[in-house]
C-alpha cells in the first residue's frame, strides 16, 4: 500500500513506531488490568512466563504464531497491491476441506510426505479459488473486496457447517467434525528443535507447518521483491494510474494477488488440522484471518516484520491463558479486551503516532541541513 506520509528512516517505520503503539497497547491494557485490583507487572511477569518461561509454553507460543505467519502473509500480499484482504478466515476455513479431503483419502495408503505435500496443494488451490471470486468481482465488476471478502466469510461458514454435519460426519458420530486420520495424516513434531537445549515441550502442538510458514515468507519476500509480478503487485498498490500507464493489466494483478494471497490463508489450516487435531472440526481457525489483519500491519506488510509480529500475537494468546488461569480475577473476557487493545493500537491506530514522529524526524533533518551550510549562505 502507498504510505501516507512521508519516507521515514526504515529502523523508525518498522521498529520505532511499532514499539511505540506495543507500549502505549501494554500501558492502555496495564490500566484495564489495575480497574479489576490486580498488578499490571506481575499480569505482564505471567504473561511472559506462560508463553517463553518452559518448553510446553514456548511450543504453544510457535503454535499459534504458525497460523498467524500464515494469515499476516496473506494480508500483506494484498496490501502490496492496495487491496484489502479480509476474508482470511473464511479462505482458511474453506481450505480445510483441501487439507481434510487428501487425509482421508490417502492417509492409510500413502506415507506422510505424500500426504503432507497433498494438503499443501490442496489447502492453496481452495484457499485461492475462495479468494478468486471477491478478485474478479473487484477487477471485472467493481465490486469492493473489502465487502465481497466479509460477505464471503459467512458463505464460509454456513457452507463448513453443512459439509460437515452432511457429508463428512462418520455415521456413527454426533460431533460435527471428520473421522480422526490415521498416522500418515499427522504431522511430525518439532520437538527436536529444542530438544539439544533439554527444553521438553511436553503436549504442544508445535509442527512441522511452523517451518512452512518460514519457508513461505521467504517465498513472498522473493515474489513482492524480486521478481516481475512483485514489481507490477506493487506499481498497482503505490499508484494504479501509473500502472495502467506503464501497460499493467489491472484486472489481471488484482485476480492474481487476490489469489495469492487466498492461497497463503489457506495454508493455515495444515497447522490445526493436520498438526493438532488431526481431523477437521467446527470453527478450527478460530479468528486468526482476523488476527493476521494486525500482523500485517504490525509488521509493515514485509515478513521480516511479520514473522516476529506473529510470534507476539502468539504470546498474547499462550500467555493470556496463563493469566486467567493464574489470576482468577482477570477473566477469559478480560484477556480478550487486552488482546483487542494490543490489535487496536498495532492495527486501527497503527498510525496515530506517525504524524507526530515525521514531523519531529522532519525537524531534525532540517535543522541538520542548516548546520552543514556554508556560512553565509
Amino acid at each position: 500500500m502507498s504510505a501516507p506520509y512521508a519516507k521515514l528512516p526504515a529502523w523508525v517505520d518498522y521498529g520505532l513506531i511499532p514499539l511505540i503503539n506495543l507500549a502505549v497497547a501494554f500501558a492502555v491494557a496495564g490500566l484495564v488490568v489495575l480497574a479489576v485490583g490486580e498488578s499490571p507487572v506481575r499480569a505482564a511477569g505471567l504473561m511472559i512466563e506462560g508463553a517463553f518461561g518452559y518448553g510446553e509454553g514456548i511450543g504453544f507460543t510457535l503454535y499459534y504464531a504458525t497460523n498467524f505467519i500464515f494469515t499476516g502473509l496473506a494480508v500483506a500480499v494484498a496490501f502490496h497491491c492496495g487491496l484489502f484482504n479480509i476474508g482470511g478466515e473464511g479462505q482458511a476455513y474453506v481450505a480445510g476441506l483441501g487439507v481434510a479431503l487428501p487425509c482421508l483419502w490417502l492417509d492409510q495408503v500413502a506415507p506422510w510426505y505424500l500426504v503432507f505435500l497433498a494438503a499443501i496443494a490442496g489447502s492453496a488451490l481452495a484457499g485461492a479459488a475462495w479468494a478468486l471470486i471477491p478478485g474478479w468481482l473487484q477487477a471485472r465488476r467493481g465490486s469492493h473486496v473489502v465487502i465481497t471478502t466479509i460477505m464471503f466469510n459467512f458463505i464460509a461458514s454456513s457452507l463448513m457447517v453443512y459439509v460437515l454435519v452432511d457429508v463428512l460426519k462418520p455415521a456413527d458420530s454426533m460431533a460435527p467434525q471428520t473421522r480422526a486420520f490415521a498416522e500418515s495424516g499427522q504431522l511430525p513434531r518439532l520437538d527436536w528443535m529444542f530438544s539439544w537445549a533439554g527444553v521438553d515441550m511436553g503436549g504442544a502442538p508445535f509442527n512441522l507447518s511452523f517451518l512452512l510458514a518460514l519457508v513461505m515468507a521467504g517465498v513472498v519476500w522473493a515474489v513482492i521483491w524480486r521478481t516481475r509480478l512483485g514489481y507490477e503487485i506493487r506499481t498497482m498498490g503505490h499508484s494504479p494510474s501509473a500502472a495502467r500507464y506503464a501497460g499493467i493489466r489491472e484486472s489481471r494483478i488484482i485476480i492474481i494477488t487476490m489469489m495469492m494471497s487466498g492461497a497463503l490463508a489457506g495454508m493455515m489450516a495444515l497447522n490445526p488440522i493436520m498438526g493438532d487435531q488431526h481431523r477437521m472440526q467446527l470453527d478450527f481457525v478460530g479468528g486468526a484471518g482476523f488476527v493476521g489483519i494486525a500482523v500485517a500491519l504490525m509488521g509493515r506488510s514485509h515478513p521480516v516484520g511479520i514473522v516476529p509480529a506473529a510470534i507476539l500475537f502468539g504470546m498474547l494468546y499462550q500467555g493470556g491463558a496463563e493469566i486467567s488461569f493464574e489470576m482468577p480475577q482477570i477473566s477469559r473476557d478480560m484477556i480478550t479486551i487486552i488482546q483487542g487493545l494490543v490489535i487496536l493500537f498495532a492495527g486501527a491506530l497503527e498510525n496515530m503516532f506517525r504524524p507526530a514522529i515525521t514531523t519531529f524526524f522532519a525537524t531534525m533533518g532540517t535543522a541538520r541541513a542548516g548546520k552543514t551550510l556554508p556560512a553565509g549562505e
